[in-house]
């Protein structure tokens, strides 16, 4: 039987009055591939950043590798203690649309921060992963380098490499190639193109039609605060059948046309 990584159930998060999710559930097993696509504004980020608290939800339960960290507002299900939960979101790594590297440090100095003040790594320890996870990138050579000196596409592979120096257990990408230069596209996807094939589970939020359709196990459509469609890219791609979907599919074939 197939090992369940993430897990939420019945989730509702609103800003005021605007309803951003609206009862999602959702289920991801160990080694998945899920890319989460659909118009903006359907809540396809915030489902992401509910998962390991940057936003917290109004309702539902949120489990990571069978371990509650969210449960709101549901009776009879509590969260873990606090040291469980930060032990098992410390397992989830995330990288976002905009790098959110600090600028004042160096490529090794961002990579490494984690690893020292979160897990207490002794230093050298710390530099011998920081510099396996630049190489895995392949960007060893920009160990000393700060981030105004990097690329978009150097700047987001960096960013890849610290969250992986976490040795987490899922990686979740929040539209990593949206604030690329659509040359750099190709070199960030290839890297989590690698993930996948070392079967890391990954959720990732994306406009890219071609990498969903070649590199996920499931397509997942977001619209109306909700998941709309759950089914492998040959399906969804090929056979969809949700007028929304269809539409949006078109709209989108449309853009890259012109």
């Amino acid at each position: 039987m197939s090992e369940i990584m993430i897990r939420m159930t019945n989730i509702h998060k609103s800003f005021g009055q605007l309803c951003v999710l609206n009862g999602v559930d959702l289920e991801v097993e160990k080694g998945q591939i899920i890319a989460i696509i659909g118009p903006s504004g359907s809540g396809k980020s915030t489902l992401l950043r509910c998962i390991n608290q940057l936003e917290k939800i109004d309702k539902g339960v949120i489990e990571i590798e069978g371990v509650v960290v969210t449960a709101v507002d549901t009776p009879g299900v509590h969260a873990a203690p606090k040291e469980q939960v930060r032990a098992t979101l410390n397992k989830t790594g995330m990288v976002f649309q905009s790098f959110n590297l600090f600028p004042h440090m160096t490529t090794m100095e961002n990579i490494i921060e984690a690893p020292l003040t979160v897990k207490k790594m002794k230093k050298e320890d710390a530099l011998s992963i920081g510099r396996a996870k630049l190489e895995r990138v392949g960007l060893a050579e920009k160990a000393d380098a700060y981030p105004s000196k990097l690329s978009g596409g150097q700047k987001q592979r960096v960013a890849i490499a610290r969250a992986l120096a976490m040795n987490p257990d899922i990686m979740l990408f929040d539209e990593p190639t949206s604030a690329l230069d659509p040359e750099l596209v190709g070199e960030v996807l290839d890297v989590i193109k690698q993930l996948a094939a070392e079967h890391m589970t990954m959720m990732v939020v994306t406009h890219e039609m071609g990498f969903a359709r070649e590199v996920a196990d499931r397509v997942i459509f977001m619209d109306n605060q909700n998941i709309v469609a759950d089914c492998p890219p040959k399906q969804f791609f090929d056979h969809p059948e949700h007028p929304r979907i269809i539409a949006f599919l078109d709209k989108m074939l449309s853009n890259k046309a012109q």
